[in-house]
This record gives C-alpha cells, structure tokens and sequence, in this order.
C-alpha cells in the first residue's frame, strides 16, 4: 500500500509540473541519434524559359505541347512566353530582356529574326544562361560577329523538305506551266531555306517557269492579298507552293472565292487544319515537321547543357510529307 501511494504521489507532481508549464512528456517512441546529418533537400527544378514567335499560329502550339511533355518528364519549372504575331520582333527582344531578368537557367528560342535576336541573346550567354536555338537558324554570321560560339540548334532541313513539297507539285507537269512561290519573312533563315527548296524543285522541271515569289509574313490574311496580286499579273499561273500552312490557307481561301479549281497548291507544316485540306483534295502536300518533337528535344537539350554535357551543333528532325495517299 505504501509503494502504491508513492507511485500517485509522484504521477501527480509530474502533471502538476506539465499544468504549470514545464516540458510536456511524450510517450512517443523517440527516433535514435545516429549522429548523421539530416537529409537535405532535393534541388529545386531547373528555369526553363520557352519563348516563341505566337500562338495564333497552331504549329507553335503544338511546339508548346511537346514542351510541356518535357516538362512532365524531365522535370523542369517551364514558362512559355510569346509575342502577339510573328512580325513582332521588338516584342520578342523584351521578353528575351525579362527573362533574363528573371534569371531562368536556360531559354529555348524559336526567334522570329536571324540577326535581331543575336544581341539580347548575347546578353543572356554573358549572365551564365544556356540557350538553345529551335525552328528558325540565328545567322551564323551574327553570332561569330557577336564574337559568341556556336548556339544549339534544332529544327529540321527546311531546304530539303520544301524542295520535296515542291517536286511533288511539280512531279505530273509536261505542259508549259507557271508557277509562284509565297515566301515567309525574308530575314528569316527558315523562309529563305524553304524559298531555295521550292525554286530548286520548279527548275528541275524544264515545263515550269517560275513567275513570282513574293513574301506574304507567314499571314494568313496577307496570302490572300499577295495571291489576290499575284493573279492580277499572272492569270496563268498553275503551280503554288506557300512556305508555311497559314499563308496557305489564304491561298486557298481566294482559289474558292474566285472559282479557280485548276490551280495546284502546296504548303507547309502539316496543322489539322491543311490535313483537311489535303483530305478534302484542296491542298495537294504538306510538310509535318513534327512541332512537338521539336518542343521536348528543345527542352531536353537545354538540360543536357545545364548538366555540364557535350551536345552536338545542330539536331535535325525528320520530316514527312503528307498528301492524299499517305492520309489513306
């Protein structure tokens, strides 16, 4: 009896002692002192800025796409960041200017300018930022000028699949025929490769006279009003290759308005839309030169660079030809 009395006696100082505000007792098993020191954190994801020309055109949205794709993958903080339209270089400079303010770790560009883009870029390099270049080449002239290594590329040999659009079109030709080519942005390397592609093409074929080839800005809008010209001053011509979808579907979109059904027209970029398009038998080929892929492979090259790897100057990818009879 008097061991049980003690043992209460001492059970109530001990609450007492925790009710006045001593440490309070846990009767939680504690974890051992092994003396090690405590896990550190994992490393925050890396920055990765993507800055595109616009998404009012569908193939940046698709780029986009396989971006984020990268970003679930491999683990990165992605921002995308574009400017209204294509045309809008000034505005893609200052986007380039915030994100290096905000110090991201790398930045993926496809730049609407081969040359303008290189100083601001420049600017980025010198702050310890990677940068990977996709879809359209800066110049390299600019860059060695800009006293800059090379800068990663990926994108696709846009020569080389606009020549193979174009040699489709003009494939079934033996008649003396006239052609046009719409061009993009002439300070663009990805237009002036795709214009190269199309004229090499036309002039393998002995038939075909090349009459025009004037730049519409990858616009919509601005096909229709370069082609409405065009057929002003060349009403026979038969043969069109537009370098990009866009400008394409202004073409189109006057053939309809003005009945002219014998007029064959070929583009580029493969969006949902041209598939149509080739399907319904309006646009003769397209070139699909897989956005998307281009997006994650951007992205991953821009980790490779942050991780310390040698990586290669420029990645191509393939590309494809769509018409009538691989859509079957």
């Amino acid at each position: 009896m008097t061991r049980i009395l003690t043992s209460l006696l001492l059970t109530s100082m001990l609450a007492a002692c925790s009710d006045s505000g001593g440490p309070a007792v846990s009767t939680a098993a504690q974890a051992p002192v092994t003396g090690e020191s405590p896990v550190s954190p994992q490393p925050a994801f890396k920055r990765v800025a993507l800055v595109m020309k616009t998404l009012t055109n569908p193939f940046f949205i698709e780029m986009e796409k396989g971006a984020r794709r990268a970003e679930k993958e491999l683990g990165v903080d992605l921002q995308v960041k574009t400017a209204a339209q294509e045309t809008s270089i000034e505005q893609q400079i200052q986007i380039v200017d915030d994100m290096i303010a905000a110090k991201v770790d790398a930045i993926v560009i496809a730049p609407g300018d081969s040359q303008r883009l290189v100083p601001v870029l420049k600017k980025a390099l010198e702050r310890g930022i990677k940068v990977v270049n996709l879809d359209n080449r800066l110049d390299p002239a600019a860059i060695a000028q800009a006293g800059l290594g090379p800068i990663p590329f990926i994108s696709v040999d846009n020569e080389q699949a606009a020549y193979r659009a174009a040699k489709f079109l003009a494939a079934d030709v033996t008649r003396p025929t006239e052609a046009a080519i719409i061009e993009g942005i002439r300070s663009a390397d990805n237009a002036r490769q795709r214009l190269a592609g199309a004229k090499r093409a036309f002039a393998e074929n002995p038939a075909i006279t090349l009459v025009a080839a004037e730049s519409a800005n990858w616009k919509i809008d601005e096909g229709y009003a370069v082609t409405k010209q065009l057929f002003a001053n060349h009403p026979n011509v038969r043969l069109i290759f537009a370098a990009n979808d866009m400008m394409g579907f202004g073409v189109l979109k006057y053939l309809q308005e003005t009945g002219k059904s014998d007029v064959k027209v070929g583009s580029y970029d493969a969006l949902p839309e041209a598939l149509a398009e080739v399907k319904a038998g309006r646009l003769a080929v397209t070139v699909d030169q897989q956005a998307a892929q281009q997006g994650f492979q951007g992205i991953a090259l821009a980790l490779r660079l942050l991780n310390g790897d040698a990586v290669a100057d420029v990645l191509l990818i393939d590309t494809r030809l769509v018409t009538s009879a691989t859509l079957k």
